[in-house]
């Protein structure tokens, strides 16, 4: 992490969202954007056994414990955003419910980044290989900006734009027809 912010990186995307030895003090010590995402386990072996508890209290409560460390460390909540982690240690009906039920995650004071670009429970759901997962992909993002995320984490950049352009717009006529 430090390497990175000493080529100048503006921006930390951390998976472990500071568990690893040191990486709040790096970070603490830095002006660096970051953006923390919840995992249950470690990479090599997450999906091997997702998580076991309620999906979302664990990760409200993942989430809650990180904010009291970052502000305890000194870091200015304006240079986090948190990513619920989808496909990151859970199953697919996990991962849903963390769509279904994300606006919870919005009473943590934070900006969200969500990532369902091309999710293998995208493939659960519709039974489409990676590669064809766009119509799902564009879908599911749109269901997270409109249930509050912030960022969304995206392959088919031009598809999701367009689709949250036709979004934006209904939401401005929404707005001008409200008394």
């Amino acid at each position: 992490m430090q390497k990175a912010l000493d080529l100048g990186v503006d921006i930390i995307n951390d998976i472990w969202a500071l568990r690893q030895p040191g990486a709040m003090e790096v970070v603490a010590s830095s002006h660096c954007g970051l953006c923390l995402m919840h995992m249950e386990g470690e990479p090599q072996t997450m999906q091997l056994n997702p998580l076991q508890s309620g999906v979302m209290e664990a990760v409200l409560s993942f989430f809650e414990q990180l904010t009291l460390r970052l502000v305890e460390a000194g870091v200015d909540k304006e240079r986090w955003v948190l990513d619920p982690g989808i496909g990151f240690g859970k199953s697919p009906d996990q991962n849903l419910t963390l769509l279904a039920r994300q606006s919870e995650l919005l009473n943590l004071g934070q900006p969200l980044l969500v990532g369902w670009s091309r999710k293998s429970t995208l493939g659960h759901v519709t039974g489409l290989a990676a590669g064809q997962r766009i119509m799902p992909s564009v879908a599911a993002a749109l269901m997270a900006v409109e249930r509050g995320a912030r960022i969304v984490r995206v392959h088919d950049v031009a598809a999701t734009r367009e689709a949250l352009q036709i979004w934006q717009a209904v939401m401005g006529l929404k707005e001008e027809s409200t008394p």
